[in-house]
């Protein structure tokens, strides 16, 4: 059993502004801006959906087969970063002459962002082609390059193989129509709680009507867990009490990682979204999307804690 991810991938380069941007930005010149922020912290973080989705289902015990692009200029660290994890590369599109996705993220004293975004070998994802993986029992098409997502999404389907539609941040790429025909595409759908009410919005379909179209609708919500709508009614799962919250970033993809592996191996809405939503509280406790490692025995030690049973 294989699960294909097909989504980004990028590296995160995260620096710090020990000041507050409101106090260099100033609102009556915003038409003449010109500023310069000294960063004197950096960090390089790998990063990007399917590379963050594949590293927390590995850590469970899955066989993860990422489907991303990188860009020949910069990609062999991330590479070298598979090899050592033991990830298979066999579906990874290196694009010649090309960086790999990059974000640039600066954050003051208040937390505030300002973030630049260059996708690089991301917008040649759609080069790859979902349906010539071999070994596939089952996919997840996340946030990538529209083409991609668009032509992932449909051989899947042609294949037979059930698949989780993740929209995420590619959300506002698609249309009505668009949107309508992934969901009717997909096996699974998984949003957040603001995304779900802009595909609501979008396609024109309730979230009921999103749910009955598909055989499960996953919709997280933050501090408050999650709610699973399946035709045995609604799941709510409970959020894990994270021990120290130190960086969200990633932690949707952690729980993406929860949800594959316990579909892949049938243990139950109910078990699965409490999987889902305890390696999201894992990731949390570290910084960068893939530095947290715990290992399986410790993973279900920490599931019995927070839910009182063993985990299968």
């Amino acid at each position: 059993m294989a699960t294909l991810i097909c989504g980004s991938l990028a590296y995160d380069n995260i620096m710090t502004f020990e000041g507050r941007f409101r106090e260099h930005i100033l609102p009556e010149q915003v038409h003449i801006l010109n500023v310069s922020f000294l960063v004197p912290t950096m960090r390089r973080e790998f990063g990007g959906c399917a590379g963050n989705i594949a590293y927390s289902l590995h850590l469970l015990g899955g066989n993860a087969r990422i489907m991303g692009a990188l860009g020949a200029i910069d990609a062999q660290l991330y590479m070298d970063r598979f090899k050592e994890l033991g990830l298979s590369t066999e579906n990874v599109l290196v694009v010649p002459d090309t960086y790999s996705a990059q974000a640039m993220i600066t954050t003051d004293l208040e937390n505030n962002q300002i973030t630049a975004f260059h996708p690089g070998a991301m917008m040649q994802a759609h080069l790859n082609r979902a349906d010539e993986a071999k070994g596939i029992t089952l996919g997840i098409v996340g946030p990538d390059g529209y083409d991609a997502m668009i032509q992932h999404s449909e051989h899947l389907a042609a294949a037979g193989v059930p698949f989780i539609f993740d929209p995420g941040q590619g959300l506002p790429l698609f249309s009505g129509e668009s949107l309508r025909r992934m969901i009717e595409l997909a096996t699974y759908v998984a949003v957040n709680d603001y995304e779900a009410k802009l595909v609501s919005n979008k396609t024109g379909w309730s979230i009921e009507e999103i749910a009955g179209k598909v055989e499960a609708l996953i919709v997280t919500l933050g501090e408050q867990g999650a709610q699973i709508h399946h035709a045995g009614g609604i799941e709510a799962i409970p959020a894990v009490k994270a021990q120290q919250v130190l960086d969200p970033t990633g932690c949707g993809d952690a729980f993406r990682g929860g949800l594959l592996y316990g579909i892949e191996n049938k243990l139950g809405w109910a078990t699965t979204g409490r999987l889902a939503s305890l390696m999201g509280a894992l990731k949390i406790e570290h910084q960068g999307p893939q530095n947290y490692a715990p290992n399986r025995a410790e993973i279900n030690e920490r599931f019995k804690q927070a839910f009182g049973y063993d985990l299968q």
